[in-house]
């Protein structure tokens, strides 16, 4: 992953911008609250526009190495920007407004994710009625990150077999948020339960109406490869991070064992840097085809899904394993809740909660593998 120095001339994240994001990022995790601020500014510098995967990629995990929960939360903006690219790509225009609207400054949300729901897309506790004006849809969902700020929201639920996918506007009646969101990490995200009563998805703003059960609906396949990847990339760049902030400690640090030789020069200190430098060289040609393949819109392998679900299970193991490998060779002091280190120990945590969980990525392997 390039240094900030060495910044892509396409990305519009400057050196002052990534800086004040990173300065403002303990405040709001302090105080448990959402990155007004920093939407603010990435509104102003146009970071809210749709752009080709590969670019998204690489600004959030630049991103996230300076503040992950800004990058997690705008991702799930930015994952409906690929969605609605890839779909207008193939034809399917009817999500044209969602690029115009993206452009215009409006916010996308998910709200997708139910409690005791682990089908996620396939199937919903969320029940969807049939009116002359649209869909009505009462259920909760969770997990709705930027809920203090979005100006459009994506639900899902089910009317008999089918899923019906849509988006309403704040502005609508029909449903109503908790302010319950009270984390280990990621807390500026903000993430709050979202009661739908009765809230109407119009016709127009219907994105799709699928069977329940998997599929491979070019809808579907758009989630999947822009939220997981999406997803990844704020993951590595946490450990970026991890590991840059653990190389510039072991620089720093001297040890009076060792004659005062820098913690650099210990060899089981070096071993650490090392086996984490190694698993995030590993990670980083993974994203960067899989993102390419996306922009080039060429045909995926019949492995994809195991392939996209793999290298979201790759990138939060890694990137606990380097924060790990960073807490250890940075000592003590890395373990005080003021230091940079310790948020992100707590921030990296929440992957394993994201779709698809550890538990679904073997599934969906084994499957592979075995044909059952």
């Amino acid at each position: 992953m390039p240094s900030i120095s060495d910044l892509s001339a396409t990305t519009v994240l400057t050196r002052e911008v990534l800086e004040d994001i990173r300065n403002r990022a303990p405040g709001f995790d302090q105080r448990n609250e959402f990155f007004s601020d920093d939407l603010e500014v990435l509104k102003s510098i146009g970071y809210l526009a749709p752009r080709s995967l590969s670019q998204m990629v690489y600004d959030q995990r630049l991103l996230a190495a300076h503040a992950p929960a800004t990058a997690l939360g705008v991702g799930m903006h930015l994952t409906w920007m690929g969605v609605a690219r890839d779909m207008v790509a193939s034809g399917h225009d009817h999500l044209q407004w969602v690029l115009d609207e993206g452009k215009a400054g409006e916010l996308f949300a998910f709200g997708v994710s139910e409690r005791g729901n682990d089908r996620v897309l396939s199937d919903s506790l969320t029940e969807v009625r049939r009116t002359p004006d649209g869909y009505e849809f009462f259920g909760t969902k969770i997990f709705v990150s930027t809920s203090p700020a979005w100006t459009r929201m994506s639900v899902l639920g089910k009317m008999g077999e089918e899923i019906v996918h849509g988006f309403i506007s704040r502005d609508q009646p029909g449903w109503s948020q908790t302010k319950d969101w009270d984390t280990l990490g990621m807390r500026a995200t903000q993430s709050y339960t979202t009661e739908l009563d009765g809230v109407v998805v119009t016709p127009e703003r219907v994105a799709r109406v699928l069977p329940v059960g998997a599929n491979r609906d070019p809808f579907t396949v758009a989630i999947f490869q822009n939220f997981l990847l999406l997803v990844s990339s704020v993951y590595a760049g946490i450990a970026d991070r991890a590991l840059e902030l653990a190389v510039d400690a072991a620089i720093e640090k001297k040890s009076a064992l060792a004659g005062g030789t820098a913690h650099a020069e210990d060899p089981d200190i070096r071993w650490r840097a090392a086996d984490a430098a190694i698993g995030l060289d590993a990670l980083t040609p993974q994203l960067e085809t899989y993102a390419s393949w996306v922009d080039k819109s060429m045909t995926k392998p019949e492995t994809w899904f195991r392939l996209l679900s793999g290298v979201k299970h790759q990138s939060v193991e890694t990137s606990r394993r380097v924060v790990d490998q960073a807490m250890r060779i940075v000592g003590g002091s890395g373990y005080r809740n003021g230091h940079e280190l310790s948020r992100l120990q707590r921030d990296v945590l929440a992957g394993i909660y994201h779709p698809s969980d550890t538990e679904a990525v073997h599934h969906t392997v084994a499957f592979d593998l075995f044909g059952f």
